[in-house]
């Protein structure tokens, strides 16, 4: 039996975005609501958390058998490409979901959806679209790595920090009292121990891993898909009242950030697998965390769901559509 989740009682109601989002102290007007008013509920049973709790953790140990102290030594070889990649995923990324947000004004819960995807570290379909795209793939799974393991502390760290930025969310969020701390000891939980049994996985037991690595993920990732769309199908007439705002505000903000960390690399004269890579690598965001992060400590707050929920299906779409293209765009070496 399904839970109807409301957003927090003692959250005062909030009638459209332009009362959160135009407590804007620069003197700028933020661009007038484009939305309806916020959902009401949402409806989701407490075994669906506990489904993708599990979910989240098959993902984590998958990418992790993968990892090897290896891919940290390479650190030292690809270090501007390193740096680019760390860079539009922990600064470019979550800017142009500030500039997004202000040009937009979307409901504050939407916004806060949009920060917290911003925030979360690179999804694992991101090495198989690299692959694809004829990048970088030992730099994907590098980064991969390195977003994955520090993602217990940067991921809360960047939500806080980017959401402080404009005055509105920033009070929304300590109206719901979420605390960093609380934030960070859960997410330690959830990726965390996955991530260090999957690694002592591969490094003690490489011929299994070797056979279970590759189904491993690409089940993780079926099974991802399918509770996204279940959880899409409990809640059919919430989406469907919002689809219009949730598909175009998805997608564009999932596309700036394909593209702008794409011809940032190009600008800082990074090879083109590596500008491949680092655009895949920061449009790839594991979702399914926020969704989990959002269920957990936002009282399931529609707006933010939806934001994550279609993220996690978007993804894989303009991930995949944009590695089939620019494969077809033969790789110059330089001579």
């Amino acid at each position: 039996m399904s839970v109807a989740i409301n957003s927090p009682s003692k959250r005062p109601p909030v009638e459209n975005s332009e009362l959160m989002l135009n407590t804007n102290t620069t003197g700028i007007n933020l661009a007038p609501n484009l939305f309806q008013p916020l959902i009401k509920e949402l409806h989701f049973s407490p075994a669906t958390l506990i489904a993708l709790n599990g979910c989240l953790a098959l993902i984590m140990f998958g990418v992790a058998l993968t990892i090897k102290v290896d891919h940290f030594y390479q650190l030292r070889h690809q270090k501007k490409a390193l740096a680019t990649g760390l860079f539009t995923q922990y600064v470019l990324l979550p800017a142009l979901t500030i500039l997004i947000i202000l040009v937009w004004s979307p409901p504050p819960g939407m916004a806060l959806g949009m920060i917290l995807v911003a925030a979360c570290p690179g999804g694992n379909a991101s090495n198989f679209f690299s692959l694809m795209a004829k990048g970088n793939v030992a730099l994907a799974v590098t980064l991969t790595a390195f977003s994955s393991v520090m993602a217990f502390i940067i991921t809360p760290l960047n939500f806080f920090l980017w959401s402080s930025t404009i005055p509105g969310l920033r009070d929304n969020i300590q109206s719901i009292e979420v605390g960093f701390l609380d934030l960070f000891l859960t997410m330690s939980g959830v990726l965390l121990f996955p991530l260090l049994v999957g690694m002592a996985v591969g490094h003690y037991y490489p011929a299994f891993t070797k056979k279970i690595g590759k189904p491993l993920r690409l089940v993780s990732i079926v099974i991802l898909v399918i509770f996204v769309i279940l959880a899409f199908w409990q809640n059919i007439s919430v989406f469907i009242e919002r689809i219009y705002s949730v598909f175009w505000l998805v997608l564009f903000h999932n596309g700036l950030g394909l593209l702008g960390a794409y011809y940032f690399s190009r600008l800082v004269g990074n090879p083109e697998a590596v500008n491949r890579s680092v655009a895949i690598e920061t449009a790839i965001q594991n979702s399914g965390l926020g969704l989990l992060l959002i269920f957990t400590f936002f009282d399931g707050n529609p707006d933010m769901a939806l934001i994550a929920a279609w993220w996690a299906i978007w993804h894989l779409v303009s991930g995949f559509t944009f590695a089939f293209f620019i494969r077809r765009i033969p790789i110059v070496q330089p001579t």
